[in-house]
């Protein structure tokens, strides 16, 4: 099978081409053409890694195949788009968007299957959905909401997927959710272990949510500004996130909320990821994506 090829990076996947992000292989690039509007989110099949899904502002997924370079399936019409999660098994999406009706002021969530030109579930949210992430047995999905709020929802139907313990008042629901920003949560993920589930918002504060009592553990609130984008080491046991302002981005330790290094960087970094199987580091600064190895075992 041909390696992996990105466009517009500083990095190609291939285990004998050389990983330096300042010098790009342009001939092992792959352009892929088709979206008419801006692409607001990308992300590979978890379980077909030569399958790459983008979403488009328009309210257009397309699936490709990298190899082939082609477009394999398309679904149409979901508003406007901007995010969306894959399901640990390959086999769902939820995307979030404002309505495809000019005239409201709802948001929705859908349920697709990518061999399918509709969606199987739609649910009409009253706040804005900034983010969604999977539980790894992809029975749960997390909607990280305008409101601050984050749902937890049940898979296929979407319904809120826990109910609080007291009685509630005439037209007050009952869903569970967890509460803890101040402001627009915008961005949800979840450890390798499942044990903690991260939440980042405007107030740039990230919250620590232990899974197994929906207890939140910890905040963490040395980030300069909303955060952004949030994830976690391979392993679970460092989280990083990111930001529209300020310049450092910041490793902690997960379980302590410890500080344990901090990357100087020449601009506002909104985007991070850790590789899947090491302290690699990735994030997108002026104009390029960089990546970088982290020594956990010293401070600067």
């Amino acid at each position: 099978m041909e390696p992996f090829k990105y466009t517009g990076c500083n990095w190609v996947g291939r285990q004998d081409s050389p990983r330096n992000p300042d010098k790009p292989v342009v001939r092992q690039s792959t352009e892929l053409k088709g979206h008419s509007a801006a692409i607001e989110k990308i992300a590979f099949n978890p379980i077909k890694d030569a399958e790459l899904c983008s979403l488009s502002a328009d309210g257009v997924i397309r699936f490709w195949d990298v190899r082939t370079k082609t477009c394999t399936h398309e679904v149409r019409g979901l508003g406007e788009a901007s995010t969306l999660a894959w399901a640990p098994d390959g086999d769902y999406l939820v995307v979030g968007s404002r309505s495809k009706d000019p005239k409201s002021s709802d948001y929705e969530l859908y349920l697709l299957d990518q061999s399918q030109s509709a969606p199987l579930t739609v649910q009409v949210q009253s706040a804005r959905i900034n983010d969604v992430a999977f539980c790894w047995s992809g029975n749960l999905v997390f909607v990280a909401m305008g409101d601050g709020q984050t749902r937890i929802l049940s898979v296929p139907d979407l319904q809120p997927a826990l109910r609080v313990n007291y009685p509630v008042g005439e037209g007050e629901s009952s869903e569970f959710s967890l509460k803890g920003h101040s402001a627009d949560c915008l961005s949800v993920a979840l450890s390798p272990s499942g044990r903690i589930l991260a939440t980042g918002g405007t107030d740039a504060v990230i919250a620590l949510w232990d899974t197994t009592k929906w207890t939140c553990q910890r905040t963490i609130t040395t980030m300069a500004g909303p955060v952004r984008s949030l994830s976690f080491s391979w392993d679970g046991n460092y989280l990083i996130g990111g930001s529209s302002e300020g310049t450092e981005l910041e490793v902690v330790q997960t379980e302590t909320g410890e500080y344990v290094h901090t990357f100087k960087t020449a601009q506002p970094v909104p985007v991070v990821a850790w590789a899947p199987t090491r302290y690699f580091l990735a994030y997108a600064e002026m104009g390029s994506l960089r990546i970088v190895g982290v020594d956990t075992d010293r401070k600067r």
